[in-house]
């Protein structure tokens, strides 16, 4: 697009250049011409809007229509299946705190509070002073057989890897997290050299085609492994076993954004689409996976392995968590991916047809986690739409230690949800590899964005907290959080989601009735 303005304004401007020669009063059509191919060039050189730098001139519309937005809005607002407002409202709350600008609104509630579904968390009258909390509250993830433990932020960049991402977006991302001091999940796309050169903290996630550390068959490489595991920006390493928008399935790389160096460093063929397997070859049931973490732990030199997981089968799990008490080893976190998830890539039928959701996900394995008595050495990191203090508190709540976002900090980095990821057209360079689109993102002033957010998300969350008369993320409970089943009647989570106690498992006396028939199958894998 710039290459065409480029030359346009060119042959504008020797088109009134010559026809000045035949035609006296040619120059008023340098005034008419002049400050549009002014206002492009200027597009093409200014770093704040990658949308005008791609598309000078036209992309200045789009900002014109985002300044009349919140008048049209306040007529025309959408609502969700559960009667809140459509995620417009969350993304202008994310461009917002991304770009330090206000990010209060006028008029109150902007939802139907009597509408099914509506969530509310209880207040006291008693605040907590947000300085009691701290400005930055985190958690220490790693088990006894950790050597190397890592302070987390309770709020982080989720999986998204170099391949679906670009290359300046990556770059961006990794910046961001530098400067606001939390990890970066690399996404199973394997270590790139643009995870590492910001210097930020990263979990590099190892997937089922194990890119990054994988021999020529496709099979895990321990050497490979051990040689990006031992790298000191790799905080932790994630195993992924199923992803909440195409849980099953395994990803997908489409071949029109596998360039060569994206291929070189997932030890794939170039130009061609790769599809992940949907399993893993290292392992095949709950005990083999159990072996497979120690053998990451000891090959890392004792950092936090986990497992990253949209619960499907219930059974499954039940059975990990057997698996974890036969032989002694545990992951150190466990990353629950609700069904509602987002990806670059996936048929339609995985990505709204299977998968737990997050809530539903979230408090079974953290019920499992309970009843077996196993959460006091594993962490649960939360993932799936979540981009609001609200929504980590209640993830918390269900059961979280942390959370981890992939939609918020892509609308930060300056995602405008133009759903071109998969064909590789996205305006705004960042889930792309089309060098032309890339180039319009400038890395240094979207990382500040990241940063930003991710400052501004965690400043409310504690304002949450104090409100909530607590002085600390973790004290959030189940029993605080209320939902509107229907117009008369609101049930609070530990109603609709019951906390089973600490090894209310290890005894058939105490195992909750609900709980009964799933503890007494066995999984045959």
């Amino acid at each position: 697009m710039k290459r065409i303005f480029v030359l346009s304004s060119i042959f504008i401007s020797l088109g009134i250049w010559g026809l000045s020669f035949v035609w006296s009063n040619a120059w008023w059509l340098f005034i008419l011409f002049g400050p549009i191919i002014l206002v492009g060039y200027y597009d093409m050189i200014q770093k704040k809007h990658t949308i005008r730098r791609n598309f000078p001139v036209i992309g200045n519309f789009r900002y014109m229509l985002e300044r009349i937005r919140p008048e049209i809005m306040q007529y025309f607002v959408e609502t969700d299946t559960e009667g809140r407002p459509f995620n417009r409202l969350e993304r202008s709350l994310i461009y917002q705190r991304a770009k330090k600008v206000n990010a209060t609104t006028p008029f109150g509630t902007q939802t139907n509070v009597y509408a099914e579904g509506y969530e509310w968390l209880d207040h006291s009258i008693y605040p907590v002073n947000q300085h009691e909390i701290g400005h930055d509250p985190r958690v220490l993830i790693g088990g006894p057989d950790c050597s190397k433990p890592y302070s987390a932020s309770l709020y982080n960049i989720s999986a998204m890897s170099f391949g679906s991402l670009s290359n300046r977006a990556i770059l961006a991302l990794n910046g961001g997290a530098k400067m606001g001091k939390f990890y970066h999940n690399t996404g199973e796309g394997g270590l790139s050299p643009y995870h590492l050169k910001p210097g930020g903290d990263l979990t590099w996630q190892i997937g089922t085609g194990y890119f990054g550390c994988r021999n020529q068959d496709g099979t895990f490489s321990e050497e490979l492994f051990k040689k990006g595991a031992l790298h000191p920006h790799v905080k932790m390493i994630e195993i992924k076993l199923s992803q909440g928008a195409k849980p099953g399935h395994g990803g997908i790389l489409p071949g029109v954004k596998n360039t060569e160096e994206i291929a070189a460093i997932r030890k794939v063929e170039p130009h061609t689409t790769v599809f992940s397997p949907p399993f893993h070859s290292s392992f095949s049931n709950s005990e083999e996976m159990m072996y497979f973490i120690k053998k990451l732990r000891d090959l890392s030199g004792g950092k936090p392995i986990g497992i990253k997981l949209c619960v499907g089968r219930k059974v499954e799990f039940v059975s990990i968590c057997r698996a974890m008490i036969k032989t002694g080893i545990k992951p150190d976190f466990i990353t629950v991916d609700g069904g509602e998830g987002g990806t670059g890539a996936a048929p339609i039928e995985f990505s709204n047809s299977i998968g737990m959701p997050l809530r539903d996900g979230l408090s079974f394995v953290r019920d499992m986690l309970d009843g077996f008595d196993l959460k006091k050495d594993i962490r649960i990191i939360a993932s799936g739409k979540i981009v609001t203090g609200f929504h980590i508190a209640r993830a918390i709540a269900l059961g979280a230690d942390l959370c981890n976002s992939a939609r918020g900090m892509m609308l930060a980095l300056g995602c405008i949800q133009a759903l071109q990821c998969n064909v590789n057209t996205c305006p705004v360079g960042v889930a792309t590899q089309n060098k032309s689109l890339i180039r319009g993102l400038d890395v240094d002033s979207k990382a500040v964005r990241v940063a930003n957010f991710h400052e501004d998300t965690i400043h409310n969350l504690v304002e949450l907290v104090g409100a909530a008369g607590i002085k600390n993320p973790c004290h959030i409970t189940r029993v605080m959080i209320n939902r509107r089943v229907n117009m008369d009647k609101v049930r609070r989570f530990d109603q609709i989601y019951p906390i089973v106690e600490t090894g209310a498992f290890l005894n058939a006396d105490t195992v909750p009735e609900r709980y009964r028939e799933l503890l007494a199958r066995e999984v045959v894998i």
